[in-house]
């Protein structure tokens, strides 16, 4: 019995501690990781101050703890979904539409929570710097190898340059964010940005019947 009620109490905190850091990360996507506040996460959650600190001893944890939050939640919403697409150039466009979905769904009101926090910390040294740009770079590599696959299986020109176009496909989903927030959701820019890639893709590709038209 008393295990049970042990087991009970790990999962409720389990929960609550997930809960939390959910809307750390729903937070931080408008106003930044340093924007989170012990009173401000305790009042959108719904807990005492006094209960945080059963989770997290200082500010910074939390803040770590909310990017790899954020980065599971990353994986789960748009990588796991486009790597159900066969390996190949459909797999690379399938990527990039699956994070384009994410960001019109409005799944953040923010947008991206990764943009935010790599403006915040891009030049303030520490772990949660380190911690952001490990982020970026295992999407840069996970976009790189998906295009590496289409170049092997060749779907893709064999001089494709796997990093550059990996980088430009990052580089147009980031623009999208600015765009979509500043000009408003409705200005096109995420058709556009899905355009500019299919296009790209479709110069490069030795069959241009694998993907739609653009």
């Amino acid at each position: 019995m008393a295990e049970t009620r042990e087991d009970g109490r790990r999962e409720r905190g389990r929960r609550s501690r997930e809960a939390i850091l959910a809307q750390a990360v729903s937070l931080a996507s408008v106003d930044g990781l340093d924007g989170l506040t012990l009173g401000r996460l305790a009042a959108a959650v719904g807990v005492s101050k006094s209960g945080f600190f059963a989770h997290w001893r200082d500010k910074e944890q939390l803040q770590l703890d909310a990017v790899e939050w954020a980065a599971r939640q990353w994986v789960d919403e748009i990588v796991k979904p486009a790597l159900l697409t066969p390996p190949g150039v459909g797999r690379v466009l399938a990527l990039h539409e699956a994070r384009l979905r994410f960001y019109e769904a409005k799944v953040l009101p923010g947008g991206c929570f990764f943009f935010v926090a790599q403006v915040e910390f891009d030049d303030r040294p520490g772990p949660v710097r380190e911690r952001v740009a490990k982020a970026l770079t295992d999407w840069l590599g996970l976009v790189e190898r998906v295009v590496r696959e289409a170049v092997e299986l060749g779907e893709l020109l064999a001089d494709t340059d796997t990093a550059q176009l990996a980088y430009e496909i990052d580089a147009l989903g980031e623009a999208s964010i600015t765009h979509s927030r500043l000009l408003g959701g409705d200005s096109g820019t995420y058709d556009r940005a899905r355009r500019a890639v299919l296009r790209r893709l479709r110069a490069l590709t030795t069959d241009p019947t694998l993907l739609p038209e653009g």
